[in-house]
């Protein structure tokens, strides 16, 4: 089996902690992955999928979560339940290069893309490029062709019938673009197309609290939302805030700045770029693992998976805080996650929003985050 490992499970940082402390984390680490990888082959369906299957995207994130199992290398034999999941999701792909059935067109083909790239076989390469130009079609250009006069051109939304783009959805699609990008380029497959990239980044922009950088009357800079991120500009799941000038900001939150951050990444910012610079520190300000900020319990797994993947890409192994001192984010989640576990080696999250009452879906995400932190570990 040939891995394109370097597309998607390659470390963006080691970092190297106590040797003895390392070790143990991992060896949990492996531990817990694995107990939940064999919850998850339990729960598989009759025709090779997961969960509903009008939602190809269960299935690709359990897909993606066993091939990033660390016991699996270049020589492992797949699971023939693995074998048989790869077979219904490759069969979900349309003439429009969408892996979908009903719905949800563009989240559900990102994240086949990522299982596809996950597996690393040659035999993939053909669905994942017709994929990857079915979102390059999705970028919204609503008014004049070529400018972003629209405050939702660039982005990229769910389709159908969710007419705008949002912040969720485009992270998803540039990220799935920037992980295939090395395929799309190698010139075995003729000349692919391209992301619009910098309408991209004005929509992106528009999603965060940040006035230098954001066109909109909402955007503020007061302490509490400055540099984060919303769901999309004119809507923030955590609501609407009064300032004491009497303005109204839309609330910053967690999980969508760490969504925000990782878009800016794919986007091609440095480090040093004042929208990189004032999302870290609204992070760094309101790092909690018990909830995700602003929202609670709502998306909380969610909110863990693009925390890992986000700091990963980052290259953040020790996020500085309001009062100056730092935190060990992949420590601090291991064990949140390692000791939450359940019996039978699932996650689940009580409060129901965006299907984390199902511990396929949970499971999934929390293996898929384990597997992140796991990887930059190493023992010295």
């Amino acid at each position: 089996m040939k891995f394109l490992s370097t597309l998607l499970f390659s470390a963006s940082l080691f970092i190297p902690i106590h040797a003895s402390e390392s070790l143990s984390l991992k060896l949990e680490l492996e531990r817990a992955i694995k107990k939940s990888n064999a919850f998850l082959l339990t729960q598989q369906n009759e025709d090779g999928s997961w969960g509903d299957p009008k939602v190809p995207a269960i299935t690709a994130l359990v897909l993606a979560a066993a091939m990033g199992d660390p016991a699996i290398s270049e020589n492992t034999e797949l699971s023939p339940k693995i074998e048989k999941g790869y077979a219904w999701l490759k069969e979900q792909q349309r003439a429009d290069g969408g892996i979908y059935v009903k719905g949800l067109a563009t989240y559900n083909t990102s994240t086949s893309i990522m299982a596809f790239l996950a597996r690393g076989t040659e035999e993939d390469e053909t669905a994942i490029l017709k994929a990857r130009r079915f979102l390059i079609n999705q970028q919204h250009d609503w008014d004049t062709r070529g400018e972003t006069d629209n405050v939702m051109d660039g982005g990229v939304g769910y389709g159908g019938t969710y007419p705008h783009s949002d912040l969720s959805n485009t992270y998803l699609v540039l990220e799935a673009l920037s992980k295939s990008r090395a395929l799309a380029k190698d010139g075995k497959h003729g000349k692919q197309p391209e992301l619009d990239w910098d309408a991209a980044l004005d929509f992106i922009s528009r999603c965060q609290n940040l006035e230098e950088t954001n066109d909109q009357e909402w955007a503020s800079n007061d302490k509490d939302n400055k540099g984060g991120f919303i769901y999309f500009p004119d809507s923030s799941k955590a609501g609407a805030q009064e300032l004491d000038n009497g303005r109204v900001a839309l609330r910053s939150y967690g999980s969508m700045s760490y969504a925000g951050l990782l878009s800016l990444i794919h986007a091609d910012l440095k480090p040093d770029d004042q929208r990189i610079v004032a999302v870290l520190k609204w992070l760094g300000n309101n790092y909690t693992l018990e909830e995700n900020p602003g929202l609670g319990a709502q998306g909380l797994y969610y909110y863990y998976q693009v925390l890992a993947k986000a700091l990963s890409t980052a290259n953040i192994s020790e996020l500085k805080l309001e009062d100056g001192t730092t935190a060990n984010w992949r420590h601090d989640l291991a064990k949140k996650l390692v000791t939450t576990q359940r019996e039978d080696g699932s996650w689940i999250n009580e409060n129901s929003r965006w299907w984390e009452n199902d511990p396929v879906m949970v499971s999934a995400y929390v293996v898929l985050t384990m597997g992140q932190i796991h990887r930059t570990l190493v023992v010295e």
